[in-house]
């Protein structure tokens, strides 16, 4: 699985180099066209969960210890994880799906279209499980009860933001405005985090871009995880967004979705970085803050994924009503997410399939070349 992977990646970063060469001057326009602000902010929260305000502070120390990643300091690692480059998997996509896919319609193919639904449902209850999964971690203490309920209200939550996309907007650009919310207030938080400080600490990562080859390849098995996660979320995100592009060009595009939400990342890694190197805790009302907007992130994940898959299969609430839609979304979704309790599931099972979904586009693209080039003429 290491070696697909690996050239997978390999593939799609020669692809988007290709497409920034050939292409980087062509507008990029979707359905709903969006502000800049408000098209990152649909990509940030819909792309990304908890695990990027919870995961970093329980991360660092065994970057900190394992021989693998001594290449570099912890705080380049955890941004090599988030930032960056991996975002270059979601310009690719976001890039087909507003430019190319328009033309070609290669995801309205039935088993191509039901393979992608099939990828949307499984990532997202499996997104939910994971959020079940490690509510432990992030409220100490939490009971049974509790955390089955508070998932279950999650889920419904999203289920109802889906219900019409400008829920989805509004909540993506407020939830973005409380992720920034929440870096002051640690900032202000935090003993000795000065401006000269948290600048001095951002200065590390810049160990990720004097190593970033590294990162195109996976470090460890726990690197290879992640890869898989962000493949796994590729198409998806990159087919819900791209209809919010407001008319950039090519290469504003790859530029925007490398560059601005790698930001907020670098100086909320760095936040956390500070506290970790000089062994500050956080306190009980810093802790419930982060699963707060943490949550959030969740419902905006999972509305997002839920408004994909119910239009793709055409489950729309205009179709059968806001209340069979709601409870019909809400029971399958958290049935699922209670059923994975008693599965082996491995998100790399789904990286490899949405790989092969790659595969196939590409040589479907390469078989109709000449339709294609006949209808951008």
């Amino acid at each position: 699985m290491t070696t697909i992977l690996t050239v997978a990646i390999a593939v799609t970063l020669l692809t988007s180099a290709f497409i920034l060469l050939r292409a980087g001057n062509v507008n990029c326009r979707g359905e709903i066209p969006s502000s800049l602000f408000a098209f990152i902010a649909i990509l940030f929260t819909s792309g990304l969960d908890v695990g990027l305000i919870m995961f970093p502070l329980t991360e660092f120390p065994t970057y900190a210890a394992e021989e693998v990643y001594q290449f570099t300091n912890p705080l380049a690692i955890e941004f090599g994880f988030w930032g960056f480059l991996v975002w270059g998997f979601y310009f690719l996509t976001t890039f087909y799906f507003c430019v190319i896919e328009p033309k070609v319609k290669l995801f309205e193919i039935p088993l191509i279209k039901l393979v992608n639904n099939i990828v949307i449902i499984g990532t997202c209850a499996f997104t939910g499980f994971l959020f079940l999964s490690y509510l432990p971690s992030y409220v100490e203490g939490i009971s049974d009860p509790m955390r089955f309920g508070l998932v279950a209200v999650v889920v419904l939550m999203a289920v109802l933001s889906s219900t019409d996309i400008s829920y989805i907007k509004v909540l993506s650009v407020g939830s973005t405005w409380l992720f920034f919310a929440l870096i002051a207030l640690v900032i202000f938080s935090t003993e000795g985090l000065g401006l000269g400080e948290l600048f001095g600490t951002i200065a590390s990562i810049g160990g990720y871009f004097t190593n970033i080859d590294q990162f195109t390849r996976p470090i460890s098995d726990y690197h290879e995880f992640y890869l898989f996660w962000w493949f796994s979320w590729s198409i998806m995100i990159g087919q819900f967004v791209a209809r919010f592009v407001g008319g950039l060009k090519t290469w504003q595009l790859c530029a925007a979705l490398l560059v601005i939400p790698s930001i907020p990342l670098a100086i909320w890694f760095s936040v956390l970085y500070y506290n970790y190197i000089n062994a500050i805790e956080m306190t009980e009302f810093l802790k419930l803050a982060m699963v707060f907007v943490g949550i959030v992130f969740v419902i905006n994940s999972l509305d997002s994924l839920i408004r994909l898959y119910t239009l793709n299969l055409e489950l729309t609430p205009e179709r059968f009503g806001k209340g069979k839609y709601i409870l019909g979304n809400f029971v399958a979704m958290y049935g699922l997410i209670l059923a994975y309790q008693f599965t082996p599931f491995d998100i790399a099972w789904v990286g490899l399939i949405v790989i092969g979904l790659y595969a196939a586009i590409y040589a479907l693209l390469f078989m109709r070349r000449p339709q294609l080039a006949a209808k951008t003429a």
